[in-house]
């Protein structure tokens, strides 16, 4: 709650005991009957009634819309932990956010000792059309210097976004030019993918990371679906760990790429919404080939109904940790001034009934605090301590026991793996050793690595140069100290993490994840069932193993 909000909530509950006394004892004064008439006291509407006599009445000039603007949040905060308001100053994120795209240059940058460098330049955006290359130095936006003042990286956004069609003047120090090179760039529409990568992950098994559902989602999942089916694969993982959810539209669309015609998909119900129903169509385009979905706590609502989706229709596997547990429906009303009140209406449901939504009747405070308390009782690792009452069994469609109780529960539980983040690890994390010798390597190899464009490449060259071995020499210069043990526990995450930092410097995600994967415990493990051609009906089986 914000300082403003603490002032005014005591001045609206002041207005409210006082217009109890003078309803009870007709006190005359100041306020009489007709200047109370007049901001119609006696009209049920209590919160319109205390704002107006504020606005009339109140000792001191205030502002009404300013106050209404801080109540409404404290209001919606009293009803679930997903209703909620949008003030019109943040809505166009949102709405870029959902809509899958923004007007801007089209380039991913890092502030590097107080230098916008840029690390990415978006295929066939205005940066990458008139020739801005990764690895450039920005250093004057509009003829005003950025480089070298303090400017956070916020700043910098919003020098370069604007609204489509206009431009703006950048000027760029590139290594072998002694000047700077000046462009004008006009802004244009910049794609948020939410497909992360894809990729054959190993022989037949091909893998699709999807980080949110926006509008744009099912495209990009077909077209990566269908780029993997060319090259052979007959299984698919399909990666939905720390995906928050998004565009309901855009997983139906997804799920129904499973699903034979007329199979549930998800329902809605709720006090003043009868039950609807979403089901599949006969379109699928992946309705025969062997599926494994991973989930994790972070996993939430449009990924927690695929994920529950292909559950309870037995048509694939699940993999991971339990999924965040977000179930509820909201609407989006719109007002006159471009904020929105996004109000729950109903709940989510998977095929065998199961409520996705997690229990917020302990009050929204310790709502928040449930991945917390998850983590402390360390569900992330142990299976066992998790406790589910025999009133949350559900069935899928072929009979197999799955639970509810907020969030999906996977068929085959991995644990996190926390060995590696021991302090050796924890203090170069804390130091921030890893990123900045990651990108100055990068910076200083571009020439050589720009010619190499597959992970696997990239990799087999930072070996060779035996880099990992000068990161360790670096933490030492550094004054990081730590015992054989400590190296033998987190040597192999930080060396994939440094050569996966160094890959997403020159081709991105594509280079990134790929390498940092080969050591993703959650990933070998839907490799392996995958291999091994494990289906739903074994899954009581594994889970014993």
């Amino acid at each position: 709650m914000n300082k403003s909000t603490k002032i005014i909530l005591p001045l609206l509950l002041g207005a409210a005991i006082a217009i109890g006394i003078l309803i009870g004892t007709k006190i005359q004064g100041n306020i009489n009957r007709a200047n109370i008439e007049s901001v119609g006291l006696f009209q049920p509407d209590k919160l319109s009634i205390i704002t107006r006599l504020i606005e009339k009445d109140y000792v001191d000039t205030i502002n009404k819309n300013e106050l209404i603007e801080n109540v409404i949040p404290v209001i919606l905060d009293e009803l679930d932990p997903h209703s909620s308001y949008i003030p019109a100053s943040e809505m166009q994120d949102v709405t870029e956010e959902m809509r899958g795209n923004f007007s801007g240059i089209g380039v991913q940058f890092v502030m590097q000792s107080d230098t916008v460098v840029v690390v990415d330049v978006i295929s066939g955006g205005p940066s990458n059309k008139l020739g801005i290359l990764a690895g450039d130095r920005i250093i004057q936006v509009n003829k005003s210097t950025v480089s070298g003042i303090g400017l956070k990286s916020d700043s910098i956004v919003s020098l370069l976004r604007g609204k489509k069609g206009t431009t703006v003047d950048v000027s760029i120090e590139r290594n072998g030019f002694d000047k700077l090179i000046d462009y004008t760039i006009e802004r244009g529409e910049i794609p948020l993918f939410s497909v992360d990568v894809s990729y054959v992950v190993k022989e037949n098994i091909g893998l699709v990371k999807v980080n949110r559902f926006a509008e744009t989602t099912h495209k990009e999942f077909v077209a990566a679906i269908s780029d993997l089916s060319s090259k052979g694969i007959s299984k698919l993982i399909v990666d939905l760990r720390g995906n928050s959810g998004g565009y309901l539209q855009a997983v139906f669309n997804m799920v129904d790429e499973f699903l034979p015609a007329n199979k549930m998909i998800v329902y809605t119900e709720g006090k003043s919404r009868p039950r609807y129903e979403y089901r599949s169509t006969d379109k699928g385009i992946w309705k025969d080939g062997d599926v494994a979905v991973l989930i994790d706590e972070f996993s939430a609502s449009a990924s927690e109904i695929f994920a529950g989706a292909i559950q309870d229709n037995d048509r694939g596997l699940i993999i991971g940790r339990r999924s965040f547990g977000k179930g509820l429906v909201q609407e989006q009303i719109p007002f006159m001034d471009g904020s929105a009140l996004r109000l729950t209406v109903a709940r989510f449901y998977t095929p065998s009934g199961r409520s996705i939504q997690k229990s917020y009747k302990e009050g929204n405070e310790a709502y928040r605090m449930d991945l917390f308390n998850r983590m402390r009782n360390e569900e992330m690792v142990n299976q066992d301590s998790i406790h589910l009452p025999d009133s949350l069994k559900y069935y899928t469609s072929a009979g197999r026991l799955v639970f509810g109780g907020g969030g999906i529960m996977p068929d085959f539980f991995v644990p996190a793996d926390t060995l590696a983040f021991n302090n050796f690890y924890s203090e170069i994390i804390a130091k921030n050793l890893l990123y900045p010798f990651a990108f100055k390597f990068a910076d200083q190899q571009r020439s050589t690595l720009n010619k190499m464009d597959e992970a696997t490449q990239i990799e087999s060259y930072l070996i060779e140069q035996k880099v990992f071995n000068q990161f360790i020499s670096h933490i030492r210069k550094a004054g990081i100290k730590y015992s054989a043990k400590e190296y033998d526990e987190s040597s192999k995450l930080l060396e994939k993490q440094l050569y996966a930092l160094i890959a997403r410097n020159i081709i991105g995600d594509k280079g990134y994840y790929p390498i940092l994967f080969e050591i993703d415990n959650t990933v070998l493990k839907a490799i392996q069932l995958l291999e091994k051609n494990w289906s739903y009906k074994e899954v009581a089986q594994i889970n014993k193993k």
